[in-house]
């Protein structure tokens, strides 16, 4: 490879540094605070500067987003490729734990990705609203396709399941990119249901008083979701960090 010119290593630097600042900033003041001239101030250039790296304020808020969905699918796979490629069960358990932890360690940035501060995100750049749904239902999109091929769901049929949400099943399979039945996809969405409501108890603490700790609620959901709705058992051989 060509080595970086100093003027190159230099403007890579300074985008890195702004992307970081940009991190922070929403972070530390929410989304709202995250400004072309807040960024500009952090790293120490003009405003105008940071316009030949970005696209104004809404190239930010989608370099900000881009890198903590990067940042977390990177924890989530590597914690499913950490298991047996045969332990399916042990793949999606871990995974899951993956998001758990990330979420709990990252309460800020889960709030940019999927929680209150992503609306406004969504709002602020076109094609926001299908990223984090892209990555993390094609990434699990793996193995339920691995459980159809293999026979080993039990689905609805297309016309068992209300026309109403078929159609609304077909939208998220397209933009997704899944390629499988809808049942799978209903299969998926019922597994995300209860995922995401756990995800948001642990994070926003509610029902903190009594549930303080999420992992009791997570393994018994985890039991739930491999045993009733997969056809799963929960694997002996689950290699967590």
């Amino acid at each position: 490879m060509t080595a970086l010119t100093r003027r190159e290593r230099l403007r890579a630097e300074l985008k890195g540094d702004a992307k970081a600042a940009a991190r922070r900033i929403a972070a530390e003041q929410g989304v709202d605070g995250l400004t072309v001239a807040a960024v500009a101030r952090a790293v120490g250039v003009t405003s105008p500067a940071l316009y030949r790296y970005f696209d104004g304020r809404a190239g930010l808020v989608r370099a900000v987003y881009d890198d903590l969905t990067a940042e977390f699918m990177d924890t989530v796979s590597k914690a499913l490729h950490r298991q047996d490629p045969d332990d399916l069960s042990a793949q999606l358990h871990a995974a899951t734990r993956a998001v758990l932890d990330w979420s709990m360690a990252n309460k800020v940035e889960f709030d940019l990705l999927m929680g209150a501060a992503y609306v406004k995100i969504a709002d602020s750049e076109e094609g926001i609203p299908q990223v984090i749904a892209r990555e993390l239902g094609g990434f699990f999109g793996v193995p339920f396709a691995r459980l159809w091929r293999d026979g080993r769901l039990v689905i609805d049929a297309d016309e068992d399941i209300d026309p109403v949400l078929a159609e609304q099943l077909r939208t998220y399979r397209t933009h997704v990119g899944l390629d499988f039945p809808i049942g799978v996809v209903l299969l998926m969405v019922i597994c995300w249901r209860q995922i995401y409501g756990l995800l948001c108890m642990a994070v926003y603490g509610h029902q903190g008083f009594a549930f303080d700790d999420p992992m009791p609620l997570f393994e018994h959901m985890m039991d739930h979701l491999l045993g009733d709705v997969l056809g799963l058992e929960r694997s002996p051989n689950l290699r967590v960090p």
